[in-house]
């Protein structure tokens, strides 16, 4: 039990990093790309992707289709936060996301996103 309440202890210290992830289907190496306030949270996009909840539906349909096996879940970028007075980790996040979509573009055949006209 004291084990348990270790574990507890160091995930609450554990810093809480916002940052870029990727979800790549090593099938036909389609990849989708997100951002989140909290990179801990991938656990629970497992989740709603296990579950049938994800918003992307190509996505959810491949992930259901192929497994969760066929799938990669990696940390791409973790946001440096810096120590200015204005400093919006939103604007930010959305910033390097872009940038990552840009560089990857997983768009049509190559991803599970849509290019904005």
């Amino acid at each position: 039990m004291d084990r348990k309440k270790e574990l507890k202890q160091l995930y609450k210290e554990t810093p809480i990093e916002a940052g870029i992830f990727q979800i790549k289907n090593m099938e036909n190496q389609k990849v989708f790309i997100g951002s989140t306030k909290n990179l801990k949270t991938l656990n629970g996009l497992k989740f709603m992707l296990d579950t049938g909840g994800n918003r992307n539906k190509e996505l959810q349909k491949e992930w259901l289709e192929f497994g969760k096996e066929a799938f990669e879940i990696e940390v791409l970028e973790i946001l440096k936060k810096k120590e200015e007075a204005y400093f919006n980790e939103k604007e930010e996040l959305q910033k390097l996301e872009e940038k990552w979509l840009e560089q990857l573009q997983p768009y049509g055949e190559r991803g599970y996103h849509h290019q904005k006209k």
